[in-house]
């Protein structure tokens, strides 16, 4: 709602002693200016800089939004800019603790500023995916008629949590997750900033890298973090947050992992061959190593398709399809769910049956074609759709299969070099069983002379 006496009291003090806020609030920017990362809602003509004033639309007026992204990406900063920078009325409501009843009031009192003092509101609605139906479609006549303005904040998807005539009257704003840099210049900020811990501690290299993993892209966090570890240092005495302070206030450890070295491809090995080795503990171990360093679930994700096609094959047909599928949707939500579909996959990778055929079949006839052994194709599998290949012989007694009861024709299809050469060996682990008895079947069928 509308400030109080008491609200801008609070705020007065806030103003006086920093320390009576969180960090994380201090340091929210003051403008569109200060934001980290959102780039691509920030530029000339954006609705958010509209919002706060910025350029002349002439007949056309400033849009409804809703800002839709992961928690800690900067929804309630942004709307605290426009709160701060614009020259409307704002106002604040969450829909954990406000109703219908609280709606209807803010939208009477920005009818009655508009039309008596000519005065535009801006209303902030926080968390608009715990709003029902219902209370949804109260807002509907205020934004319609513009009588408000409507920054609407949501962690969901909105075209699941938000009614379709409320999405339709305003534009959808996607904020992205930010990035290690982003966050990077957040904490130094917070260190310097007079506003923030005015350089009262350092922050170390390592401890920084730390503090990055431990906030995995949100913002809120890893201010929240960087103020009780520098708590804990001053208590100490200390003029630096070393690791192990850091780790003791948030009572996570830091994983001894170099995503750019050694640690890097140890780790990864590690998992791959504990999935190849079929334990499946060790194997959840070093993929909890991984993400909790805070490794590109996508880098995760491709090891485990080479793996799926490396190590188990046709023992397990659906292997691949699983290590695909948990790539693409790694892909689409990211981390901190992504954890899960990576052990989803990793866990049916480790408990599959096991064959190398595949990847030795490969080998085997990649190493024959580098050594020279191809050959000219048998003629009669050369391509005879064109004028004159007929005379040259092309395509002449080819034996087309599905003529036959079983679909196989006694012919050469190899050149003369390796028309005996047999690549494929399958094992007789799980599924592969059924492509071995395949296998031999089709070669007796095809006259085939073993190697």
């Amino acid at each position: 709602m509308e400030p109080d006496l008491f609200t801008a009291a609070a705020e007065e003090r806030q103003e006086k002693d920093p320390a009576a806020s969180p960090l994380a609030v201090r340091m929210r920017p003051r403008t569109l200016d200060e934001v980290v990362g959102q780039q691509h809602l920030l530029g000339p003509g954006s609705p958010l800089r509209r919002l706060v004033g910025e350029g002349n639309g002439g007949p056309a007026g400033p849009s409804s939004v809703i800002l839709w992204g992961p928690p800690g990406t900067g929804k309630t900063t942004l709307a605290y800019v426009v709160s701060k920078a614009t020259n409307k009325r704002f106002v604040e409501l969450s829909a954990i603790t406000a109703g219908v009843k609280e709606v209807r009031a803010v939208i009477d009192g920005a009818r009655r500023a508009t039309g008596a003092f000519g005065k535009e509101t801006v209303l902030f609605l926080d968390e608009i995916h715990r709003f029902s139906k219902a209370q949804q479609d109260s807002l509907l006549p205020a934004v319609e008629n513009r009588w408000v303005t409507l920054i609407a904040a949501t962690t969901e998807n909105p075209y699941f949590s938000v009614i379709s005539p409320l999405l339709s009257r305003s534009l959808l704003l996607t904020l992205e997750p930010l990035t290690d840099d982003d966050i990077r210049s957040l904490l130094r900020r917070a260190l310097s900033d007079e506003r923030g811990l005015k350089e009262a501690v350092a922050l170390p290299e390592d401890t920084e890298e730390h503090l990055l993993r431990i906030a995995g892209g949100d913002a809120r966090r890893a201010l929240t973090a960087l103020e009780a570890a520098a708590g804990a240092a001053l208590d100490q005495g200390e003029s630096e947050i070393g690791l192990r302070t850091l780790e003791q206030t948030v009572d996570r450890a830091a994983v001894k992992y170099d995503r750019d070295g050694d640690q890097h491809y140890d780790v990864a090995s590690a998992l791959i061959k504990s999935i190849r080795g079929s334990d499946v503990d060790a194997a959840l171990h070093y993929l909890a190593r991984m993400i909790e360093a805070g490794e590109d679930p996508r880098f995760i994700a491709r090891r485990l398709m080479i793996s799926a096609s490396e190590d188990i094959g046709l023992a397990d047909p659906n292997a691949l399809p699983i290590a695909v599928a948990a790539a693409q949707a790694v892909a689409m939500i990211g981390f901190p769910e992504a954890a899960l579909t990576l052990s989803h996959a990793t866990i049916a990778l480790a408990l599959a049956p096991k064959s190398n055929a595949a990847t030795t079949a490969i080998g085997a006839a990649l190493e024959d074609v580098r050594k020279g052994l191809a050959g000219p194709v048998p003629p009669h599998l050369r391509d005879g759709h064109y004028k004159g290949a007929a005379k040259l012989g092309h395509a002449q007694g080819y034996v087309y299969p599905h003529d036959l009861p079983e679909g196989i024709a006694e012919q050469q299809y190899a050149p003369d070099a390796l028309k005996d050469r047999e690549y494929y060996t399958p094992s007789r682990h799980g599924a592969e069983a059924r492509y071995a008895d395949a296998v031999e079947w089709t070669r007796k069928r095809l006259g085939r002379k073993r190697s």
